[in-house]
């Protein structure tokens, strides 16, 4: 590769991979990328595994118990009400491990056994009303249609006609440009969550059959959902039915404590868990420099390598730590899903060191709140679900008046 070329791979101050630039037959195959990693990194541990969850629960124990020895449930003074804040905000960073572990089940990350892997992630989700089964069906197809336009799941950008239709052309003129900024990450990381299990939002622009969507609501609780096939019905009902137990759970304890304990123990840090796994689907893969792919252009290594590692080192690296280096390991999770977790930094060290000489290792060094502003400022929409498309700003579909230019009209 020239010099010009290697240039040409340079953007914004990072060696980062426009994988677009690579004719896609010169690319590495995941078997060539596959061996860059000793072996021993595939290898799964009951020991390992029951450890992690041994730990996180260890640290939610903690927090729990500091919360309810120091805090007051009723009669809440200003002070009582900083200190469950901030008793919700670690108590759900710390919940998140236990939701990235029951992720790791769902992939086949966490042990040998798939009847441990789902035993053990069916409570860990249901205790955090995820759907097991239906999130590891959707999020398989995340992984495996990664940045594909048609077909890839969760943060699937919308295309110009999407965003015109839904009036956030309109919306982002009326509140100017910081105020749609604000709206996104309000959509993004508070409703993005439940809007996404009820309805599919940001999902795959067709089924699994390959047949368009039409209108269809796609949920991830009826296993009669056309978001499945038929073979999966048994499953998504397994999967509801962890979710009815959970909530069942939460009105007993409404019954027997109030809705205010309840509510200051558990609803606040499962908002922020809420928070934690919407912002690694939504920043590990969106970026006004990463691109995403139609049917033309997208190769599965391709959509692969355009995951991002970020350093998530906020907090003296509590959160990478506490969420299994979930974020600063992305790209090999992406590339090897069934990997398990407690390798992963091993695994990320061998695999840099064959991606970055190539100038395939996506690493962004920017903190947590620059990643998300970014982000919630550049990436609306693409152009259409075609070819090789980057995230663009709306402000693009301003007027020279910075108005909301008027939508042309479509041919009959």
């Amino acid at each position: 590769m020239g010099k010009g070329a290697r240039a040409a791979l340079q953007i914004a101050e990072k060696e980062t991979l426009i994988a677009a630039l690579i004719p896609k037959e010169k690319l590495p195959t995941k078997k060539e990328i596959r061996d860059s990693i000793p072996e021993h990194c595939f290898q799964h541990s009951y020991t390992a595994a029951f450890a992690h969850v041994a730990r996180d629960g260890l640290i939610i124990a903690t927090f729990a118990f500091l919360a309810f020895a120091c805090l007051r449930r009723e009669n809440l003074t200003a002070v009582d009400w900083v200190g469950w804040n901030c008793y919700a905000f670690f108590q759900g960073a710390a919940l998140t491990g236990w939701w990235v572990l029951a992720h790791e089940c769902g992939h086949g990350g966490f042990s040998a056994s798939q009847l441990v892997n789902d035993c053990v992630g069916m409570v860990l989700h249901s205790a955090l009303l995820v759907p097991y089964f239906a999130w590891q069906y959707s999020h398989a197809k995340h992984h495996s249609k990664t940045n594909h336009l048609m077909d890839g799941e969760t943060h699937n950008p919308n295309s110009k006609d999407d965003v015109e239709e839904a009036g956030y052309v309109t919306l982002a003129h009326a509140v100017g440009e910081e105020g749609f900024v604000v709206f996104q990450l309000f959509a993004h990381l508070v409703v993005g969550w439940p809007v996404y299990l009820i309805m599919n939002a940001s999902g795959a622009r067709r089924l699994y059959n390959g047949k368009p969507i039409e209108g269809r609501l796609l949920d991830h609780y009826r296993p009669t959902s056309a978001l499945f096939p038929p073979s999966w019905r048994k499953r998504i009902f397994i999967g509801t039915c962890g979710i009815a137990v959970a909530l069942g759970a939460i009105a007993y304890s409404v019954a027997a404590f109030g809705a205010l304990p309840v509510w200051l123990f558990y609803g606040g840090p499962y908002m922020w868990v809420n928070f934690w796994l919407v912002l690694y689907t939504w920043l590990q893969h969106t970026s006004p420099d990463v691109p995403h792919y139609g049917d033309d252009e997208w190769t599965w290594v391709r959509g692969a390598l355009c995951t991002i590692d970020r350093p998530y080192a906020e907090c003296l690296g509590f959160f990478d730590w506490v969420h299994h280096h979930i974020g600063s390991t992305h790209v090999c999770h992406h590339l090897f899903s069934n990997l398990p977790c407690y390798h992963a930094v091993e695994a990320t060290q061998h695999l840099k060191a064959y991606l970055k000489p190539l100038n395939l290792y996506n690493y962004d060094h920017d903190s947590l709140w620059v990643s998300m502003i970014k982000a919630a400022r550049t990436c609306h929409y693409i152009e259409e679900p075609v070819g090789v498309q980057y995230p663009k700003p709306i402000t693009n579909l301003f007027n020279k008046d910075g108005k909301a230019a008027p939508k042309a009209a479509k041919a009959d």
